[in-house]
């Protein structure tokens, strides 16, 4: 499925509606705004319900930024990949990119954080120079079928960050909202909580 493909799929109908209203509930502006603070209607709800209900990604084909594929065996070689949902259009999203960013450099290496942009643009060209202002250096994927293209029919609301184990499976709460004071403790915590929840052991982050 190419770029044009996954975003008419994701972005239309009903689900670009509620995405639209999950990202500051105003009309998206464009993608070179300066991102403004999150407000507290961003940030109420950091955690939001069980996030296996919003499906898996235990069977899937994803292309990324660079042109490469990431399946499930992607998946499979860690003991729990971050999954952060986002838009170009979102200024949550944008604004947490470089959190984000600082957070996937100090992993360690049994756990990866990678993005998901639902409307990069042809060849990723509307995400590329975010994530780039951003010092993102991980996997975004921009294309994608099977469990994949299912979950993020299933996201209502951006951004949104799930925590994935080998086997596919969504742990724990899906996190909501941007504007985190400290995202990397958040997250830690969350990834610490989604470790334990699959018998595997607490992790700390690494020195830059």
């Amino acid at each position: 499925m190419n770029t044009k493909q996954w975003t008419a799929m994701l972005l239309g109908g009903a689900l670009a509606l509620s995405l639209l209203a999950g990202c500051a509930g105003e009309a998206p502006p464009a993608a070179t705004d300066a991102p403004p603070d999150a407000s507290p209607a961003e940030t109420a709800d950091p955690a939001l319900g069980d996030a296996a209900a919003l499906g898996s990604m235990a069977s899937f084909t994803a292309g990324d930024l660079d042109g490469g594929a990431f399946t499930q065996e992607d998946i499979a070689a860690k003991d729990m990949t971050v999954v952060n949902f986002w838009s170009v259009t979102c200024r949550p999203c944008v604004a947490e990119m470089p959190d984000l960013a600082a957070f996937e450099r100090v992993l360690p290496d049994n756990v990866r954080l990678i993005t998901v942009c639902l409307d990069a643009g042809e060849d990723g060209q509307d995400a590329r120079p975010i994530l780039e202002a951003a010092g993102y250096g991980g996997v975004t994927l921009i294309s994608g079928d099977g469990d994949l293209a299912a979950l993020c029919y299933n996201i209502m609301s951006i951004p949104t960050t799930v925590f994935v184990d080998s086997e596919g499976r969504l742990i724990g709460d899906a996190m909501v909202g941007g504007g985190h004071k400290d995202l990397s403790a958040v997250y830690l915590a969350a990834l610490n909580n989604a470790l334990e929840a699959v018998g595997k052991d607490a992790v700390s982050l690494e020195e830059e």
